[in-house]
Protein backbone atom coordinates (compact mmCIF):
# COMPACT_ATOMS: atom_id res chain seq x y z
CA UNK A 1 0.00 0.00 0.00
CA UNK A 2 2.95 1.89 0.94
CA UNK A 3 4.61 2.16 -2.83
CA UNK A 4 1.18 2.34 -4.31
CA UNK A 5 0.90 6.05 -2.51
CA UNK A 6 4.41 6.32 -2.86
CA UNK A 7 3.63 6.23 -6.77
CA UNK A 8 0.66 8.28 -7.22
CA UNK A 9 2.72 10.87 -5.06
CA UNK A 10 5.20 10.87 -7.66
CA UNK A 11 2.62 10.76 -10.34
CA UNK A 12 0.92 13.68 -8.86
CA UNK A 13 4.43 16.11 -8.72
CA UNK A 14 4.95 14.64 -12.75
CA UNK A 15 1.67 15.87 -13.67
CA UNK A 16 1.77 19.47 -12.24
CA UNK A 17 5.61 20.08 -13.12
CA UNK A 18 5.24 19.36 -16.72
CA UNK A 19 5.49 22.96 -17.58
CA UNK A 20 8.02 23.81 -14.98
CA UNK A 21 11.71 23.61 -16.82
CA UNK A 22 14.12 21.47 -15.23
CA UNK A 23 17.41 23.69 -14.28
CA UNK A 24 20.27 22.16 -16.19
CA UNK A 25 23.71 23.01 -15.05
CA UNK A 26 26.00 22.80 -17.70
CA UNK A 27 29.73 21.88 -17.13
CA UNK A 28 32.14 24.64 -18.41
CA UNK A 29 34.90 23.45 -17.43
CA UNK A 30 36.63 23.04 -21.22
CA UNK A 31 35.45 26.17 -21.92
CA UNK A 32 37.23 28.00 -18.84
CA UNK A 33 40.48 25.57 -19.69
CA UNK A 34 40.42 27.07 -23.34
CA UNK A 35 39.46 30.75 -22.17
CA UNK A 36 42.57 30.19 -19.37
CA UNK A 37 45.23 28.46 -22.38
CA UNK A 38 44.10 31.84 -24.81
CA UNK A 39 44.52 34.02 -22.48
CA UNK A 40 48.37 32.91 -21.43
CA UNK A 41 48.95 32.24 -25.27
CA UNK A 42 47.66 36.17 -26.05
CA UNK A 43 48.46 38.08 -23.10
CA UNK A 44 45.26 38.67 -21.88
CA UNK A 45 43.58 39.49 -18.56
CA UNK A 46 44.42 35.74 -16.71
CA UNK A 47 42.58 37.02 -13.34
CA UNK A 48 39.33 36.52 -15.16
CA UNK A 49 36.96 36.41 -18.30
CA UNK A 50 33.54 36.39 -19.67
CA UNK A 51 31.38 33.82 -20.96
CA UNK A 52 27.88 34.02 -22.74
CA UNK A 53 25.67 30.99 -23.30
CA UNK A 54 22.88 31.98 -25.88
CA UNK A 55 21.52 28.23 -25.27
CA UNK A 56 20.48 29.46 -21.55
CA UNK A 57 17.15 30.47 -22.27
CA UNK A 58 16.62 34.26 -22.62
CA UNK A 59 14.79 35.26 -19.21
CA UNK A 60 17.74 33.27 -17.21
CA UNK A 61 21.34 33.98 -16.34
CA UNK A 62 23.89 33.46 -18.70
CA UNK A 63 26.44 35.99 -19.18
CA UNK A 64 28.68 34.58 -16.65
CA UNK A 65 32.02 36.15 -14.60
CA UNK A 66 34.62 33.76 -13.91
CA UNK A 67 37.38 33.91 -11.88
CA UNK A 68 40.52 31.84 -12.90
CA UNK A 69 42.37 31.69 -9.83
CA UNK A 70 38.95 30.77 -7.84
CA UNK A 71 38.01 28.71 -10.77
CA UNK A 72 34.46 29.66 -9.72
CA UNK A 73 31.96 31.61 -11.64
CA UNK A 74 32.03 34.72 -9.45
CA UNK A 75 28.99 36.47 -10.95
CA UNK A 76 26.11 36.05 -13.50
CA UNK A 77 23.37 38.02 -15.23
CA UNK A 78 20.93 38.21 -18.01
CA UNK A 79 21.99 39.27 -21.24
CA UNK A 80 20.20 39.40 -24.76
CA UNK A 81 20.93 38.02 -27.92
CA UNK A 82 20.10 39.85 -31.60
CA UNK A 83 16.77 39.23 -33.25
CA UNK A 84 18.64 37.93 -36.89
CA UNK A 85 15.01 38.88 -38.74
CA UNK A 86 16.87 41.31 -41.41
CA UNK A 87 17.48 39.07 -43.99
CA UNK A 88 15.34 35.81 -43.59
CA UNK A 89 11.98 35.11 -41.40
CA UNK A 90 13.13 34.33 -37.87
CA UNK A 91 9.70 33.30 -36.22
CA UNK A 92 11.40 31.82 -33.10
CA UNK A 93 14.08 34.70 -32.53
CA UNK A 94 12.81 34.73 -28.92
CA UNK A 95 13.38 31.38 -27.97
CA UNK A 96 16.49 29.98 -30.44
CA UNK A 97 19.37 32.35 -31.43
CA UNK A 98 20.18 32.40 -34.86
CA UNK A 99 24.02 33.41 -35.36
CA UNK A 100 25.45 35.08 -38.28
CA UNK A 101 27.76 37.36 -38.96
CA UNK A 102 26.62 39.49 -41.87
CA UNK A 103 26.35 42.97 -41.94
CA UNK A 104 22.94 44.49 -41.19
CA UNK A 105 21.77 41.17 -40.27
CA UNK A 106 20.88 42.08 -36.28
CA UNK A 107 22.45 38.14 -35.30
CA UNK A 108 24.20 37.17 -32.79
CA UNK A 109 27.47 35.99 -33.69
CA UNK A 110 29.25 33.31 -31.38
CA UNK A 111 32.98 32.76 -31.23
CA UNK A 112 35.79 34.43 -28.96
CA UNK A 113 36.02 38.86 -28.58
CA UNK A 114 38.63 40.84 -27.37
CA UNK A 115 37.15 43.17 -25.27
CA UNK A 116 38.59 47.36 -26.77
CA UNK A 117 38.14 50.45 -25.86
CA UNK A 118 35.73 52.09 -23.43
CA UNK A 119 33.56 54.69 -25.50
CA UNK A 120 30.27 56.42 -25.23
CA UNK A 121 27.49 54.99 -25.90
CA UNK A 122 23.33 56.15 -26.49
CA UNK A 123 22.45 53.60 -24.60
CA UNK A 124 22.06 52.68 -20.93
CA UNK A 125 24.64 54.11 -18.81
CA UNK A 126 25.88 55.68 -21.60
CA UNK A 127 29.33 53.49 -21.72
CA UNK A 128 29.98 51.29 -24.40
CA UNK A 129 32.98 48.52 -25.03
CA UNK A 130 34.17 47.27 -28.21
CA UNK A 131 34.16 44.05 -29.44
CA UNK A 132 36.68 42.62 -31.94
CA UNK A 133 36.06 39.37 -33.27
CA UNK A 134 38.84 36.96 -32.90
CA UNK A 135 37.51 34.02 -34.68
CA UNK A 136 35.62 34.10 -38.78
CA UNK A 137 32.27 33.41 -36.95
CA UNK A 138 32.58 36.81 -35.81
CA UNK A 139 35.66 39.09 -37.27
CA UNK A 140 32.98 41.62 -38.65
CA UNK A 141 31.84 42.66 -35.00
CA UNK A 142 33.72 45.97 -35.22
CA UNK A 143 32.15 47.00 -38.18
CA UNK A 144 28.81 46.06 -37.61
CA UNK A 145 29.27 48.04 -34.54
CA UNK A 146 28.38 44.69 -32.12
CA UNK A 147 29.42 46.11 -28.27
CA UNK A 148 29.10 45.66 -24.81
CA UNK A 149 26.64 48.04 -23.78
CA UNK A 150 23.81 48.44 -20.97
CA UNK A 151 19.98 48.96 -21.98
CA UNK A 152 17.55 50.40 -20.02
CA UNK A 153 15.16 47.42 -21.03
CA UNK A 154 16.98 44.36 -19.82
CA UNK A 155 16.45 43.32 -16.23
CA UNK A 156 19.34 42.91 -13.33
CA UNK A 157 17.38 39.66 -12.20
CA UNK A 158 15.86 36.68 -13.63
CA UNK A 159 12.37 36.77 -15.35
CA UNK A 160 11.80 32.95 -16.82
CA UNK A 161 9.44 32.38 -17.95
CA UNK A 162 9.41 35.58 -19.43
CA UNK A 163 11.97 36.15 -22.59
CA UNK A 164 14.74 39.64 -22.26
CA UNK A 165 14.41 42.14 -25.35
CA UNK A 166 16.19 41.41 -28.24
CA UNK A 167 19.23 44.11 -29.96
CA UNK A 168 20.55 43.91 -33.12
CA UNK A 169 23.63 41.94 -32.33
CA UNK A 170 24.46 43.00 -29.07
CA UNK A 171 25.04 41.41 -26.50
CA UNK A 172 22.94 44.10 -24.13
CA UNK A 173 23.17 43.71 -20.14
CA UNK A 174 21.22 45.81 -17.31
CA UNK A 175 22.34 48.87 -16.79
CA UNK A 176 23.42 47.87 -12.79
CA UNK A 177 25.05 44.94 -14.02
CA UNK A 178 27.12 46.94 -16.83
CA UNK A 179 28.20 49.09 -13.85
CA UNK A 180 29.85 46.32 -12.63
CA UNK A 181 31.68 45.33 -15.81
CA UNK A 182 33.08 48.93 -15.91
CA UNK A 183 34.11 49.28 -13.28
CA UNK A 184 36.12 45.59 -13.72
CA UNK A 185 37.13 46.54 -17.27
CA UNK A 186 38.42 49.91 -16.47
CA UNK A 187 40.77 48.17 -13.44
CA UNK A 188 42.30 45.92 -15.71
CA UNK A 189 45.61 46.75 -17.90
CA UNK A 190 45.35 43.90 -20.13
CA UNK A 191 42.60 43.22 -22.84
CA UNK A 192 39.39 40.88 -21.27
CA UNK A 193 38.36 37.88 -23.19
CA UNK A 194 34.68 37.48 -23.81
CA UNK A 195 33.61 34.19 -25.31
CA UNK A 196 29.97 33.84 -27.05
CA UNK A 197 28.89 29.91 -27.02
CA UNK A 198 25.58 28.14 -27.63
Amino acid sequence: MRNIICLLFIGFLCCNNKDVEREVFRDYTKYHQEALAYSIKNKFNQDYYYLVDLSVHSGKNRFFIYDFKTNKIVDKNIVTHGSCDQFQENPDKWKKVVFSDKENSHCSSKGKYKIGKRDYSSWGINVKYWLHGLEPSNKSAEKRVVVLHSWDAVKNEEIYPKYSPLSWGCPAVSNEFMKKLDVQLQKSNKPVLLWIIE
